[in-house]
């Protein structure tokens, strides 16, 4: 009998959240008033990108398949979309901050940074238990979701919309027209998105290639070459 694979999903989460919170640190570490003035805005935009495009292909990928799988599916799918529309509202409020909107007035950047960490922990947390035990009820027959999260993510929104539908065909719907959306804004502004996260893939990724998308991860320096 084939073996299922029991651990993609959750390990394929895992890298993605990890990466996320490093993009996450280093926005909410960049000071304008020591770098350049502009300096905060690309890495700002990287972590929105990245963020909102991985919860809303989790939320059209896994919140089905936790429905359909799991015996409290439907509980937790309700519950982790509810989170998913905490974090959004958090990232929209750093969004306004970045570009100075009228809704982040009296806001501080410790303020919205704290607010943006806590609920991309809590729904970091969700999610690896949704896929933990995804991949521990996984069946023969099932389709590969770890592969169909990163499809999606290829496809979803680059902003944070909290207060759009997030369920069902009104929920496909308003991720369609905000894609459409985000994508005319992120062409009209010079704005990329980095490629999603695969586990596997990063850790051969070559310098080049991380400073392309965005996404350095040189957490194994070669030690310094001597001075002649």
């Amino acid at each position: 009998m084939e073996m299922i694979p029991v651990d993609t999903l959750t390990a394929g989460t895992r890298a993605t959240y990890d990466v996320l919170m490093e993009r996450l640190e280093q926005a909410a570490s960049t000071d304008p008033e020591r770098n350049d003035p502009r300096s905060r805005y690309p890495v700002t935009d990287t972590f929105l990108a990245s963020a909102s495009r991985h919860v809303n292909a989790a939320t059209a990928v896994l919140v089905p398949a936790a429905r359909k799988r799991l015996p409290d599916g439907a509980a937790r799918g309700h519950a982790f979309i509810a989170q998913v529309r905490r974090l959004e509202a958090a990232m929209a409020q750093v969004k306004a901050r970045l570009y100075g909107s009228t809704y982040a007035i009296g806001r501080t950047w410790s303020s919205v940074w704290d607010d943006a960490r806590i609920e991309l922990e809590a729904t970091r947390t969700l999610e690896a238990e949704l896929c933990r035990d995804l991949d521990q009820r996984r069946e023969e027959g099932d389709p590969d979701w770890t592969d169909k999260l990163y499809r999606a993510e290829l496809h979803a929104p680059t902003r944070p919309h909290p207060f759009v539908p997030h369920q069902g065909v009104r929920g496909r719907l308003a991720r369609e027209v905000a894609l459409r959306v985000d994508r005319f804004w992120d062409m009209a502004e010079g704005r990329m998105a980095p490629e999603p996260v695969r586990h596997h893939d990063r850790e051969h990724q070559g310098r080049l290639t991380q400073y392309l998308l965005a996404d350095p991860h040189f957490d194994e320096e070669e030690p310094d070459t001597p001075s002649l």
